[in-house]
């Protein structure tokens, strides 16, 4: 009886894998956790890129938009997939829409050198060296884009290469959208 004890705990490992590689399957990676939307886009304070330093000056990601609209792009010189979605965010600047870029984990210099040979589509480019505005943002990697309206409320993200026309313009449609209007106390 003592044999049989010491296999069930074998057993119900073996149950809890199998349930968990199901799950696994079912499950799509390509869609991750929205935890922002709906809420705030996180205070946090970072250097902005002058020339190929960071700094002297600092600037608040919440205020980056300056109660304007803003797509916030992560991105970095190291990062492939950053250089695939690169024309898009030109053509986002050329048609007017502010984009506030966020070099994560990456060197001043090489995000210098990489807008330079690319062009810079940036209205602002903040230096996150150490990745913190990465975990406030909750992201999983570079390249990743959320919509902020003009209140400064996270409307929609976007994970992975910004290349998809129907993902830009759903992208841009969120944060052109009209704010809703405040709850009063004629509407009882």
């Amino acid at each position: 009886m003592s044999r049989w004890l010491s296999v069930v705990p074998l057993v119900v490992l073996a149950a809890l894998a199998v349930l968990f590689i199901g799950w696994s399957l079912k499950r799509d990676p390509s869609v991750s956790p929205d935890a922002l939307v709906g809420r705030p886009i996180p205070e946090t304070v970072l250097p902005l890129l002058t020339g190929d330093t960071a700094g002297p000056g600092h600037l608040d990601l919440k205020t980056a938009g300056v109660g304007r609209p803003m797509l916030v792009n992560v991105f970095a010189s190291w990062c492939a997939p950053c250089r695939v979605e690169h024309p898009a965010l030109m053509d986002l600047k050329a048609r007017g829409v502010a984009v506030v870029g966020v070099a994560w984990k990456d060197d001043p210099v090489a995000t210098r050198a990489f807008l330079d040979e690319l062009g810079d589509p940036y209205s602002m480019v903040l230096v996150d060296r150490e990745g913190r505005a990465g975990l406030d943002l909750g992201i999983t990697g570079a390249p990743e884009t959320f919509a902020v309206n003009a209140m400064g409320e996270v409307v929609a993200k976007s994970s992975g290469p910004l290349v998809d026309p129907a993902e830009i313009e759903r992208m841009v449609a969120a944060i052109q959208a009209p704010a809703r209007p405040l709850p009063t106390a004629a509407a009882r």
